[in-house]
C-alpha cells in the first residue's frame, strides 16, 4: 500500500508541472549582455605598431654589397657606437650624465650621415647581450626616422628605414674570450 501512495504522489506531482519544463534562459541572456558590456568597457584598446625586419634566412649566403656606407649601430651598456663595416667606428656616443644614451647626438649624427649618402637606406642595429627591450626600440626609432622641429608642423623624416637586427661584435677582453682566462700553468 505504501507503494501505491508513492506512485500516486509521484504522478500526482508529474501531472502538477507537465508543460512548465521549458528551460528559462532570459537571466543567462542577462547575464552575457552585461559581460560584454564590461568586457567591452574594460578593454585596452592600445595602438601596435608593427615594423618589418629584413631578417637573412638560417641557411642563405652573404650577398655580394655594393661598394658605400654599411651602417652600423652598436649599442653597448657603456653607450652606443655608430660605424660602417668597413672602415669600422665613425663616431662613439657614450652614456649622459644621468645614465642614459644620448639618442638625441645618435639622431644629429644620422641626420649628418643621411646627408652625405642619401640614397642608402639600409642599417644594422647591433645589441650587446642583456640591453633591454625598451633601448632597441628607442634606438631603432632614432634609426628609422627623425622629427623636424623647425616645420610649422612636426614632419618625420626618413633616415634608414630598412632595419636589420643582431649581436654586436664582441670588444676589449670578452674578444679574447676564454683564452685569457686560461691559467698560465700547463696541462697536468
Amino acid at each position: 500500500m505504501a507503494s501505491s501512495k508513492l506512485a500516486a504522489r509521484a504522478i500526482r506531482n508529474h501531472a502538477k508541472y507537465k508543460g512548465r519544463n521549458d528551460l528559462n534562459i532570459v537571466p543567462m541572456i542577462d547575464m552575457m549582455v552585461i559581460l560584454v558590456f564590461f568586457l567591452l568597457f574594460t578593454a585596452v584598446f592600445s595602438n601596435t605598431n608593427i615594423l618589418e625586419l629584413n631578417l637573412p634566412a638560417p641557411n642563405s649566403s652573404v650577398p655580394d654589397l655594393p661598394k658605400g656606407l654599411q651602417l652600423e649601430v652598436h649599442v653597448r651598456h657603456t653607450g652606443i657606437d655608430i660605424a660602417d663595416r668597413n672602415s669600422g667606428i665613425l663616431r662613439s656616443l657614450p652614456m649622459t650624465a644621468t645614465g642614459e644614451y644620448d639618442y638625441n647626438g645618435l639622431s644629429e649624427y644620422l641626420q649628418f650621415v643621411k646627408s652625405k649618402y642619401q640614397s642608402t637606406t639600409e642599417a644594422a642595429v647591433l645589441l650587446e647581450s642583456d640591453i633591454p627591450y625598451d633601448v632597441l626600440v628607442q634606438t631603432m626609432d632614432n634609426v628609422r626616422l627623425y622629427q623636424m622641429n623647425d616645420a610649422p608642423l612636426f614632419t618625420k623624416v626618413e633616415l634608414f628605414p630598412d632595419i636589420s637586427v643582431g649581436d654586436a661584435p664582441v670588444t676589449g677582453a670578452a674578444a679574447a674570450g676564454p683564452a685569457s682566462a686560461a691559467p698560465a700553468g700547463g696541462k697536468k
